[in-house]
């Protein structure tokens, strides 16, 4: 299915709503306008394989946007807009973009990268006048609403995160298929196993030029429900948009958990969210007394999978089946988990090692980085594929996490996984926000550092520092404990609400 599905049948549907401003898309207009951009761009010369590149907050144009991009056999990479402008500039002339779409409220950067993307041939804004650029109101205004006979599907090219390393675009192959034809993974994923339709109410608080934000809401658009986009996370505008659309279904991150978690009781009873069915988090480890907590006061609504843009295969579990065994991401719906040594050999059942999905195909490159991409390859399997990640699976093939690999501590020669410190400091009523790594140490190679932001009320210092060490020595194995706590304004977190350890890591290891 596609919006023009929908528009045909009740065009007057809501696609996407703003929360909080009024501002609606219905599935006539998201249908006629992303027919009209997608004439712009048959115009300007774009064909099926080329990239169109997005810059924007969140925008409602964004569906418009990417749906052009589907029914026209392109490449749709959305780009962060937090990132300076030669990181845009990177993106957008990395991925070989053609044509580039931004939000007025981009102006500066949109602006600051003209000199250095040359190779861009249409350039458009919209919601305002960007310098160098046409407008796209006009622009769409002007153009055919009449869709082409032949719409060829495209795919997103979505950029990593680039926490160490120049970012690097993750390029499918494109599905070979018509737009109107069923045959997305995604799409199969959200009717079959998040319970998605027409019916579906989904509210979208993370940033749309990540992954989940744009994938899951497309998807919700394929079957024909209504997203509802926030422009940023808030955790009682979260809980007020819910009550206040009558949202069915939500995604988060656990970082968005703690917030709401950490609501007066008051704030949190105000709200009715009684119209949610199925909570869905992803993207980071969920401390388990965290999401205990959100299972008790939500109840079992809350799903969780382990997959990323990457990645070769998917694990979901669902709270009945978490809370028999609190901590685990489930077992995988798409793929096999292999649990491999750092040689390539597979592990039995309880060793820790390098996760990977096994399936029968290559399911994507790193565009213009061959090594990079066989660097996400089992070295003897090309078709095993891992994000990173390290964990083991039980005897009954569930998997749990244990970190990222890049952020084992290695103290003593002894393996000391972060995550399971921050999962014991995480609700400590004087912790806002933590992370841990690993910094130099003379004697034992690297010792254990945590690095938080107090919760309002807490008096940082040498007094609080003893009592978190303490705390986390009455919980977990000593040796796991912070050797030193460092208390900072802030944590440096992705606007998707991913720690981002290399940029902690690079602004204080060495200090």
């Amino acid at each position: 299915m596609y919006p023009g599905t929908y528009a045909a049948q009740t065009p007057d549907r809501i696609a996407a709503a703003m929360n909080g401003t009024g501002e609606t898309l219905s599935y006539g207009q998201l249908e006629q306008r992303s027919v009209q951009l997608a004439r712009v761009l048959h115009e300007a010369g774009l064909r099926p394989g080329d990239v169109i590149a997005l810059l924007t907050e969140n925008s409602l144009r964004a569906f418009e946007v990417y749906w052009a991009g589907m029914r026209s056999g392109l490449y749709v990479t959305a780009v962060n807009y937090r990132l300076k402008p030669d990181e845009v500039a990177y993106i957008v002339s990395d991925s070989g973009a053609v044509a580039l779409i931004v939000s007025a409220e981009q102006a500066a950067t949109a602006e600051a990268i003209t000199g250095l993307t040359g190779a861009v041939k249409l350039r458009l804004a919209f919601g305002g006048l960007v310098t160098g650029h046409g407008s796209y109101e006009e622009m769409i205004a002007a153009a055919s609403a009449v869709p082409f006979a032949d719409q060829p599907h495209g795919a997103t090219m979505l950029y990593s995160s680039g926490t160490t390393g120049r970012p690097k675009g993750v390029r499918p192959p494109l599905p070979g298929i018509q737009v109107f034809e069923s045959g997305e993974a995604i799409v199969a994923l959200a009717e079959h196993v998040f319970g998605f339709n027409r019916h579906t109410v989904y509210l979208s608080p993370g940033p749309i030029y990540h992954a989940a934000p744009l994938r899951f809401s497309t998807a919700v658009q394929a079957l024909g429900g209504t997203v509802v986009m926030m422009k940023r996370f808030g955790a009682d505008q979260a809980l007020a948009a819910i009550q206040d659309h009558h949202v069915t279904h939500a995604q988060f991150v656990p970082a968005m958990f703690v917030r709401m978690l950490r609501l007066p009781q008051q704030v949190r009873g105000r709200h009715d969210i009684s119209s949610l069915r199925v909570a869905i988090h992803a993207a980071a480890p969920c401390p388990v007394e965290v999401k205990q907590k959100m299972i008790e006061w939500w109840g079992p609504i809350l799903v969780e999978y382990y997959a990323g843009t990457e990645a070769n295969g998917m694990t979901v579990i669902d709270s009945a089946t978490w809370l028999a065994r609190p901590g685990t991401v489930g077992r995988p719906i798409l793929g096999v988990v292999r649990i491999c040594a750092d040689d390539g050999t597979v592990l039995p059942a309880g060793q820790i090692g390098g996760v990977y999905f096994e399936r029968d195909f290559v399911p994507f490159a790193y565009y213009n980085d061959p090594d990079k991409t066989r660097a996400s390859q089992h070295p003897e399997h090309p078709t095993w594929t891992t994000l990173g990640d390290i964990g083991y699976l039980d005897g009954d093939g569930f998997l749990f996490l244990t970190d990222r690999k890049a952020f084992t501590i290695i103290s003593g020669g002894v393996n000391i996984y972060p995550q399971e410190t921050e999962s014991v400091l995480a609700l400590h009523p004087a912790v806002y926000d933590v992370a841990v790594i690993g910094v130099p140490d003379p004697e034992m190679g690297e010792s254990v550092a945590a690095f938080i932001q107090p919760a309002p009320g807490a008096v940082p210092g040498p007094d609080l520092e003893q009592e978190i060490i303490a705390f986390v020595k009455s919980k977990i194995a000593s040796f796991k404990a912070p050797r030193t706590v460092r208390f900072v304004d802030e944590l440096p977190r992705t606007e998707a609400g991913k720690l981002m350890k290399a940029e902690l890591k690079a602004r204080y290891a060495t200090a």
